[in-house]
């Protein structure tokens, strides 16, 4: 007997941004499919004409495409299938599993209110009407008597008295299929074995597994994920921060960071928190491992296993973004010179940032040009405790160094002999070298600093600082 392929689906509706939720749904349905050698597809829910625009589906495929979440096949619009969902709406009515609503939007609102007062659902006077009306109608489930019960891979056993359903709408008014009839016979018509959505769509599963058994099919494995919350637990909203995924490209993650992070939140294999390779996601991937409680929002955790991604990412690849993240601030000119420099401390910038941005405040002290500029605070610092006649000193010691020998081991002797020559502790000197060649940014080790700017560039800030204040040193 042959095993059925799995077969998942990412159908988010082009009505805005990629919601990180979104982008969790879509990366638990494609490690799902592709951890059993099944296939995930990408369905834009476009039935809603009025609030669907290209803008949003745009989104939705750039975010998807940035975060490394390819899916199989062609892109399915939902909008392309509306002839489907009305004939299966029409054989509904055949069936009797639905019927033809003539009620108008002033006897809806009556029966609404009515519904409301006594706790009952909705049940439409036309339920029972066999005759033909020559008006407007809509076409609307017919719920049947009993309880509808699913099972679920992360909620357990579900079961509903189906006398809590509304009689729900199948066809508008205008002919136009509802969201509740297409998502059934889209998955049904595309193989879809598993659904793997969040638990705000649990309540559509009872009226969808109706559907599903008024037609005869057969109803896909369920999985409804828990929804991510804030930090205060509470429903995710914009005062916790960015919503959508381009937010947070923005904000300097990489993909593979933000996509870790996203894959932990609700899912756990034991103690691992880090995965930098996508063949042992592939591998491990269970919908067992996924937990029932809302996954909460941790942003110290995600900059925690961004920075983590970064300190493995290609030194090249980071220059690029690097590149492209100080381009677009338009606050320095780049060039052969300053993007070889870049390159050359990339393994230190890397090692103490935790997005792209952090990056490039760590790269600034390599970029900033002469004169350097500095706050009236700052200043102070060459103004005090002899500081510019040791900073003068030091760059005397410092330019006897061949530009063969400028490096790292080579400049910490230079200063430990100078230190102990002149019987100083290093922050005597270290202050005023640091703010002199880094304008009080950030910055590893000195003699890092020193090196990964070079001989040329390091002796050309240090003199103009000389040069400035030369009036403070004593003869």
């Amino acid at each position: 007997m042959s095993v059925k392929k799995v077969i998942t689906r990412f159908a988010p509706s082009p009505t805005g941004f990629l919601h990180i939720g979104g982008a969790r749904t879509a990366l638990f349905n494609y490690y799902f499919a592709k951890s059993l050698d099944g296939e995930f597809h990408l369905r834009i829910e476009d039935t809603d004409k009025i609030r669907s625009t290209k803008e949003a589906t745009d989104a939705i495929i750039e975010g998807l495409n940035w975060l490394g979440i390819p899916h199989d096949g062609e892109i399915i619009y939902q909008s392309a299938n509306e002839k489907l969902h009305v004939k299966a709406a029409h054989k509904l009515l055949e069936t009797e599993f639905a019927y033809k609503c003539y009620a108008s939007s002033d006897e809806l609102e009556a029966l609404r209110k009515e519904a409301l007062k006594t706790g009952k659902s909705f049940r439409s006077p036309y339920r029972d009407t066999k005759s033909t009306l020559k008006k407007p109608y809509t076409v609307r489930f017919r719920v049947p008597d009993g309880n509808t019960n699913i099972e679920d891979l992360v909620q357990g056993n579900i079961n509903w008295n189906n006398a809590n359903f509304d009689d729900f709408v199948l066809l508008r008014a205008d002919g136009t299929p509802t969201y509740m009839l297409a998502v059934v016979v889209d998955d049904h018509n595309m193989n879809i074995t598993h659904v793997i959505r969040g638990d705000d769509h649990l309540i559509n599963a009872g009226r969808q597994a109706m559907i599903y058994n008024a037609l005869g099919w057969t109803i896909p494995i369920w999985a409804h994920l828990s929804l991510i919350h804030g930090p205060d637990g509470k429903k995710l909203s914009k005062r916790h921060g960015a919503l959508s995924v381009q937010e947070y490209k923005n904000m300097g993650y990489l993909p593979k960071g933000l996509k870790n992070y996203l894959l932990k939140l609700g899912w756990a294999h034991g103690d691992e928190e880090l995965f930098f390779n996508e063949s042992t996601i592939t591998k491990i991937f269970s919908m067992d491992g996924v937990n029932s409680a809302p996954a909460r929002l941790d942003f110290d955790k995600m900059d925690f296993i961004n920075g983590q991604h970064i300190m493995k990412e290609n030194d090249e690849t980071l220059l690029s973004l690097l590149i492209s993240t100080i381009d677009k601030q338009n606050k320095y000119q780049l060039n052969d010179i300053l993007e070889k420099r870049l390159l050359n401390a990339m393994p230190s910038l890397k090692s103490r940032s935790k997005n792209i941005i952090d990056l490039t405040n760590q790269a600034e002290y390599l970029i900033i040009t002469v004169p350097l500029q500095f706050t009236e605070k700052n200043k102070k610092i060459f103004q005090k405790n002899d500081a510019i006649k040791y900073l003068s000193a030091l760059t005397s010691e410092l330019k006897c160094l061949e530009e063969l020998e400028w490096n790292n081991d080579n400049i910490q002797q230079v200063i430990k002999n100078y230190l102990e020559l002149k019987n100083i502790g290093f922050g005597k000197v270290g202050q005023p070298v640091r703010m002199a060649l880094t304008g009080g940014n950030p910055s590893p080790d000195l003699s890092l600093v020193l090196n990964y700017l070079g001989k040329t560039e390091s002796l050309l800030r240090l003199q103009n600082i000389i040069d400035e204040y030369k009036d403070l040193i004593e003869e």
